[in-house]
């Protein structure tokens, strides 16, 4: 039975009436029910998203003009991606019709090889004209054969010179597309580069942002103060979901969850971990994760088979995706500079979830976690490296 239920905000200074649903054994709710539900809560997450940021009014302008920033370099890369896309399907095409035109062209010399062998085999029939053949009346079966291989031979070249022109034509058309395609791709080539520009103007931007909000935050003192509320947040936000999600039944099939694969998940992307689980991180807090240096708009990889809980942009951690893997996982990639899926989607294991953007304090990466029942777990014990 779907009932809601009002829960008090852990660190809020008021209520929020969260949706929650209660899900009994006996339910049996499809995969398709239990996605319906999430979903469903994600104006539920959406609001509790936009309260917590209410709660916060110090440096609320920066860091919506930051969210901003964020948004359109978002926008910007995924155009980008669907221009990749388009570009690589020109290019598969272009790889088809250069090999269908490769055929034809083998084609084309094997009809003038099989040509030019009968012009020499007529040749050899005999030398002398048809004249000389009509006077010669010595052996008239011979003259009835000659005939015959000519106008065999007449009728043979006649076919295989068509067979040519056609390929001949074909090979025109294929050309006409081939040139099509070229023009198409370089369009598309022009267009990915205009985006890109825009990308790096966006970044530029986007860091003047960051570097006016540290100049804001200025002392220890205070940076000490938003990184903790930023913890809170986050905290806030995965209590409540797991709060929703413990309602709706995980549908894992026979994939393994992290608790199953310890030691052997895969690892998110590949790059240098520039900071790891438990060191002292700035104004003496340490790192619940790992950042992971890598270049903007690399790609990032599920680590396991589960369902998108979260994918928005949160303060501290930028466009954030959180996985709920069942049995109390989740994993979270943040400061990304787009995110691939949404909320209710079921991702495999290493399918492409997000690329990397920057963190406002760490340069370009991927900040990692992976929680158990709401508490950081080491990624050092669970990933394969």
């Amino acid at each position: 039975m779907v009932h809601c239920k009002t829960l008090i905000t852990t660190g809020l200074a008021g209520w929020l009436v969260f949706g929650g649903f209660a899900a009994r054994a006996d339910e049996g709710l499809t995969r398709a029910e239990a996605t319906s539900r999430l979903q469903r809560v994600e104006t539920e997450i959406d609001a509790l998203r936009k309260n917590l940021a209410n709660k916060r009014q110090s440096y609320t302008g920066e860091q919506q003009l930051l969210k901003a920033a964020d948004l359109n370099i978002q926008a910007s890369a995924l155009a980008l991606r669907e221009l990749d896309a388009t570009r690589q399907g020109h290019k598969r095409e272009l790889a088809r019709l250069n090999a269908e035109q490769r055929s034809y062209l083998n084609s084309l010399d094997q009809r003038k090889e099989a040509l030019t062998a009968q012009i020499m085999a007529a040749y050899r029939l005999g030398r002398e004209s048809r004249l000389k053949l009509v006077l010669n009346q010595d052996s008239p079966a011979a003259f009835s054969r000659t005939l015959a291989y000519y106008d065999y031979f007449s009728r043979s070249q006649a076919r295989q010179i068509l067979e040519l022109r056609q390929v001949l034509q074909t090979l025109d058309a294929m050309q006409l597309k081939i040139n099509t395609e070229l023009s198409a791709l370089d369009e598309v080539q022009r267009n990915q580069q205009q985006v890109l520009d825009e990308i790096k103007s966006q970044r530029r931007e986007r860091q003047a942002i960051v570097d006016s909000l540290a100049s804001l935050i200025g002392s220890q003192e205070a940076l000490l103060a938003e990184l903790q509320q930023d913890r809170r947040d986050l905290e806030t936000l995965l209590e409540k979901l797991s709060n929703v999600l413990a309602d709706i039944p995980a549908d894992l099939g026979k994939q393994l969850g992290p608790g199953a694969l310890k030691g052997k998940l895969p690892l998110p992307l590949k790059g240098r971990v520039k900071h790891a689980y438990g060191q002292p991180r700035s104004a003496g807090l340490r790192w619940q994760g790992w950042l992971i240096s890598a270049a903007a708009g690399s790609e990032v990889n599920n680590i396991a088979y589960g369902r998108v809980a979260f994918s928005d942009w949160l303060r501290g951690y930028g466009l954030l995706m959180i996985i709920d893997h069942g049995d109390g996982f989740m994993s979270l990639y943040s400061n990304n500079e787009s995110l691939l899926h949404e909320v209710g989607d079921w991702v495999q294991p290493g399918a492409v979830i997000s690329t990397v953007g920057t963190t406002p304090r760490n340069g370009t990466g991927l900040y990692f976690e992976i929680r158990k029942n709401g508490k950081a777990l080491d990624p050092a014990a669970w990933l394969d490296r």
